[in-house]
């Protein structure tokens, strides 16, 4: 820190030279200062961390050195230490004015001006040490909070963590160690120096043995962070507290990450049992329904060629009712239980899905598709074959398309399933009272259970294309246990 230009605004050089006259008249009585001062101290209960960092800023301390820009920057570093130390600036300055009564005998009413100037260099210098301090801490709370909304997961947010925590310690190195077994010392915070018997809890060997000293603080369950620092450096009151409230914003994400993977798990059990339920409903209305509607086809076909001719008409439309209920029976089955896809497999199930919807539409659909040589999980082609479903729905309830396209393309490590069109399209920022949305939503979580994305791209009179994009190796979540 530049404190010439600091100073000199404060203090002329004549009144600097009045210092440094001041500085020579106590000199010789600095030891006997020190220590009528720190019987003052104790008498106040400080610790021993907080006495050093208050000796080293009298105007004692500054006859012992050869400058006031080297006081000052001592100022500022033990008021950085105060500061950590939760020592305000308030009580500094009456610590301070009390040290001044007991240089009153020694100076005798001489150098009143420089005494002055001199406590208030030292008192702005304190302040502005005390303010840096708290401004680095409100920094990094506010770094933490943005790691929590902007981390992709949970170890991306811890390696964010000790990145903030890192560079707020001016620690030279810092780690994050997943999974790691705290028993014994390590579950507690720890500080190691070089040489001792403890630096083998050093986690990476990169650290180990490097650095003249260790930060070791456990953040949450299985999470060890530990940094290094290249001179011996203890930890500070101000600094564990930031510790402990990374490890309890920590623990929080943990525990979020564990209730989300709950809710995934709770997600893809409720989906299996949809699709279990829908295969259980189609079963029963093409082995029930479906049936009993074919036998009474069948019976009205025959009845009508036995009955009089004034009622064969009505026979006749009778039996025409039957059929197409049945083909909307089917169409609801093949809807509710693609048994295709479980039969046959994930191409031919899309075919047979385009092929319903060119009876029903009049729109063009052209089909590419290029599955991998070896099968796809079961979950991956539901979640595939119910995205192009719901499409292809869309399509033909709102967008008045002409001409449709699908296809279906598979990587080393992912499949890329896209439906487009060149319908009305729709506004991204009115789509959420759009029909269509809550298809849309039930897309993007049946992408996500197998940690897939859906991506939608529209505009008013340009169309709609919705991208599916799932990695093939997508496992459900398993459950507890």
């Amino acid at each position: 820190m530049p404190y010439p230009t600091m100073t000199a605004p404060l203090l002329t050089p004549a009144a600097r030279r009045h210092a440094a006259q001041m500085a020579r008249a106590i000199a010789p009585s600095a030891a006997r200062l020190d220590r009528a001062f720190l019987a003052l101290l104790r008498k106040r209960a400080y610790d021993a961390a907080q006495i050093r960092a208050f000796l080293a800023i009298t105007p004692a301390a500054r006859s012992r050195l050869r400058s006031l820009v080297q006081f000052l920057e001592q100022v500022d570093y033990n008021g950085h230490r105060l500061a950590k130390l939760n020592v305000p600036p308030a009580e500094v300055n009456d610590v301070l004015r009390e040290f001044g009564a007991i240089l009153d005998p020694v100076l005798a009413g001489r150098h009143q001006p420089a005494r002055e100037q001199l406590h208030l260099a030292t008192i702005l210098t304190l302040e502005k040490a005390f303010y840096r301090v708290r401004e680095a801490e409100t920094q990094a709370f506010f770094g933490l909070y943005q790691a929590e909304v902007e981390a992709k997961d949970l170890e991306d947010l811890l390696r964010r963590f000790v990145g903030i925590l890192t560079q707020t310690f001016h620690a030279r190195a810092g780690r994050v160690l997943l999974d790691q077994a705290m028993a014994g010392r390590l579950s507690e915070p720890l500080y190691i120096e070089r040489g001792k018997p403890d630096e083998r809890l050093i986690a990476d060997p990169g650290m180990r043995g490097r650095y003249r000293s260790y930060w070791s603080y456990p953040l949450g369950p299985g999470v060890l962070a530990q940094f290094g620092f290249q001179a011996p450096y203890p930890w500070l009151p101000r600094e564990l507290a930031l510790l402990e409230a990374a490890g309890e914003r920590c623990r929080a994400a943990m525990e979020r990450a564990r209730l989300e993977k709950e809710v995934r798990r709770l997600e893809a059990l409720a989906r299996r049992t949809e699709e279990d339920e829908r295969r259980r409903i189609g079963r029963e209305l093409h082995d029930e329904a479906g049936q009993s509607l074919l036998l009474l086809r069948l019976q009205l076909e025959m009845i009508e060629r036995d009955a009089p001719d004034s009622l064969r008409p009505r026979l006749q439309d009778a039996r025409g009712v039957a059929e197409r209920t049945v083909a909307e029976l089917r169409r609801i089955v093949a809807a509710l239980s693609p048994a295709v896809l479980e039969r046959l497999g994930l191409e031919p199930a899309l075919r047979q899905l385009t092929a319903r919807f060119r009876k029903t539409h009049p729109a063009e659909v052209r089909l590419r598709i290029s599955v991998p040589s070896q099968p796809l999980p079961m979950q991956i082609q539901e979640v595939i074959y119910r995205v192009a479903q719901e499409c292809l729905q869309n399509v033909a309830k709102h967008s008045q398309a002409t001409h449709v396209n699908l296809s279906l393309e598979a990587a080393d490590k992912n499949i890329r399933l896209s439906v487009s069109d060149n319908g009305a399209g729709f506004s991204a920022e009115t789509a959420g009272s759009k029909p269509m949305s809550f298809g849309l939503a039930g897309m993007r979580e049946r992408a996500a259970l197998l940690g897939g994305t859906v991506a939608v791209r529209s505009a008013p009179g340009k169309g709609t294309t919705v991208a599916l994009q799932l990695p093939r190796t997508s496992a459900q979540v398993a459950p507890n246990g």
